[in-house]
């Protein structure tokens, strides 16, 4: 049973990525890499790709695309490995939480001493 809104025909999928079914292996797409835009669309462009740059005006995750744009995230990922290859994206990820006791007991004191 299909969502309302969503058009997964594996049809108009298999468009979108020509074909693949996977990104490259060193694909550096998780669910919450960061993606920046590095240059505005360009006439002629797909129109998926298009709408992924204006989305990522400022870094949004991999799963914000994937459900502003209302396809799968693998789809998503694939169509993100072509921007990235064409140097229209750039990806990064969250930093780490900080997870060393010492630290932690550092900015404890701090706001203590506050």
């Amino acid at each position: 049973m299909s969502r309302p809104g969503r058009d997964d025909s594996p049809d108009r999928l298999y468009t979108l990525t020509g074909g693949r079914t996977r990104s490259a292996p060193d694909n550096p797409f998780d669910l919450v890499t960061l993606v920046v835009a590095e240059d505005d669309p360009v006439t002629g462009m797909q129109s998926e790709h298009a709408a992924i740059l204006r989305l990522t005006e400022h870094p949004t995750a991999v799963v914000e695309l994937a459900a502003e744009l209302r396809l799968p995230v693998s789809i998503t990922k694939i169509l993100l490995s072509d921007l990235l290859a064409a140097g229209r994206v750039s990806a990064r990820h969250p930093r780490r939480a900080v997870s060393d006791p010492d630290v932690l007991e550092q900015v404890l004191v701090g706001l203590r001493n506050l």
